[in-house]
């Protein structure tokens, strides 16, 4: 790990991930200045209360009060006509995407790195709280907000990190995966399933990005890895490493063949969280989470297996997931049914992918469905990749457990005019669904979308907004029409 610098500056500060290592630099000593195109809490609020200090809009003669920082994270956001960038450039001051800086500062002697096309993020924040409960002091970032640590980044003083190992680009200068940057010692894998379609044209493009990864390590790292994934098992079959699986049970998914290392079986769920059971060799270990989803369970199963493989004893583990309050957006319920005289629930989920939703309403039709359930109304936008007609197959019976699927105004993307693959739009991608959801409809009007889920929606009923981006504050507009917030 290199030596920290005096002072950094941080150009797009506003960001999950680039605020969470600001502030965890700040914490450390390092003098910090940050700058976005505008501020809203809780970002603005976390770092004023850390204390650093930040600005709106790009000043060069700002980024430079006080002294010349030694070092300038770019976010993504970022252009190379940024004025602040432009300086840096003209100053030869050393910039670095914020993989490069956790690469560079954040990455310790032990780096667990939690990756795959799912499940990375919940895995990643699991996983660090786990070590956090046993005092082992990791340094670690994901890119998500906790409801159970007090930042998503953390700069510890052990020999021990985790990191959520996003395969996207790591800065528009930089085509590399984000998790190259984080040198794994140990890979916690949940799933390799072709997404990101505008960066990995091809099938093959996408799993030659894990097939490095794992090169990365080495026959001396430790790999665990979720069993009978078909991903999984293209990617994992030539790594000579140690290699540690986890799935649900054979018994439970009725096949014969070799059971995982670490199983989960007896799932029972409710709308107040999850029981189970974890089972390695003989012992037999009784978990529960206060987290909504069966797909949880396989979460968690690979950070029990990661954890214990790590020396980390089972009460620990067990103990802290019982206490991991889980990450917003995550089935994120923003309004109880039972809190309200009108009965409905309104869940906010980032699952941006047809293969998250699938997840997400899988879990919301087990819960809340059956003979006495009311409708699961979801209000769905995919990510850039799920936009490209390529993955237009991947919508086929995505949304089959949902009653009603309805596509909003579609945050608008920057595409060339001479693109003759042009992403499609929301008429477009309402039309595709309804290939296999005859239920589904585009409303491109907010208000209109707002008034039409107040309207047809009855005791009992679930509104579930699953997308990368905020839905333009339709979900506070509806949770406070139906009869206010959770505490």
């Amino acid at each position: 790990m290199n030596q920290l610098p005096r002072k950094i500056h941080v150009i797009g500060i506003c960001g999950v991930a680039m605020s969470a290592i600001a502030i965890a630099l700040k914490r450390r000593g390092v003098v910090v200045t940050g700058s976005d195109k505008g501020f809203f809490p809780p970002v603005s609020t976390e770092l004023e209360k850390q204390g650093v200090t930040f600005y709106a809009g790009w000043h060069p003669e700002k980024m430079v009060e006080g002294g010349m920082p030694d070092a300038v994270m770019v976010g993504s956001a970022s252009g190379s006509h940024n004025p602040e960038t432009v300086y840096a450039k003209e100053h030869n001051l050393p910039m670095f995407s914020y993989p490069e800086i956790l690469g560079r500062y954040f990455v310790k002697e032990n780096s667990i790195v939690c990756s795959g096309t799912w499940g990375k993020t919940s895995s990643s924040a699991l996983l660090s709280f786990i070590l956090n409960e046993a005092q082992m002091d990791p340094s670690y970032m994901f890119g998500g907000i906790s409801l159970s640590h007090d930042s998503s980044a953390k700069l510890g003083d052990s020999k021990w990190s985790v990191f959520e190992g996003d395969e996207y680009k790591s800065s528009p200068t930089d085509q590399r995966a984000k998790f190259f940057h984080y040198r794994p010692t140990h890979l916690l894998l949940t799933a390799v399933s072709w997404d990101h379609a505008d960066l990995y044209p091809t099938e093959a493009s996408y799993f030659e990005a894990f097939d490095k990864l794992l090169a990365i390590m080495g026959k001396d790292g430790q790999l665990v890895a979720r069993a009978g994934q078909v991903g999984i098992e293209r990617v994992i079959g030539s790594y000579k490493g140690k290699v540690i699986t986890y799935g649900i049970s054979t018994r439970d998914r009725g096949a014969d063949s070799t059971s995982p290392d670490f199983t989960y079986s007896n799932i029972k769920q409710s709308s107040s969280g999850m029981d189970f059971s974890i089972s390695h060799g003989s012992d037999s270990f009784h978990i529960h989470s206060p987290l909504l989803g069966s797909y949880q369970a396989e979460n968690i199963t690979g950070c029990f297996a990661m954890a214990t493989s790590i020396g980390i004893g089972s009460d620990k583990i067990i103990d802290a997931i019982a206490k991991f309050k889980g990450l917003k957006r995550r089935m994120e319920k923003r309004l109880d049914g039972n809190s309200t005289m009108k009965g409905i629930t309104v869940i906010d989920d980032i699952a941006h992918s047809p293969e998250k939703a699938v997840s997400v309403l899988v879990t919301l039709k087990e819960i809340y469905g059956g003979k006495d359930g009311g409708k699961i109304i979801t209000i769905f936008e995919p990510n850039i990749g799920g936009r490209e007609r390529a993955s237009a197959a991947k919508y086929d019976d995505a949304f089959r457990d949902a009653d009603r699927v309805i596509i909003p105004r579609l945050t608008k993307l920057k595409v060339a005019s001479d693109d003759s693959a042009a992403p499609m739009e929301g008429d477009e991608l309402a039309a595709t669904i309804s290939k296999t959801q005859k239920n589904t409809i585009f409303i491109d009007d907010d208000k209109a979308l707002v008034e039409y889920l107040i309207s047809n929606t009855n005791k009992g009923d679930v509104i579930a907004f699953l997308g990368s981006h905020g839905f333009r504050g339709m979900i506070e507009e509806v949770v406070r029409m139906i009869g206010g917030q959770m505490n």
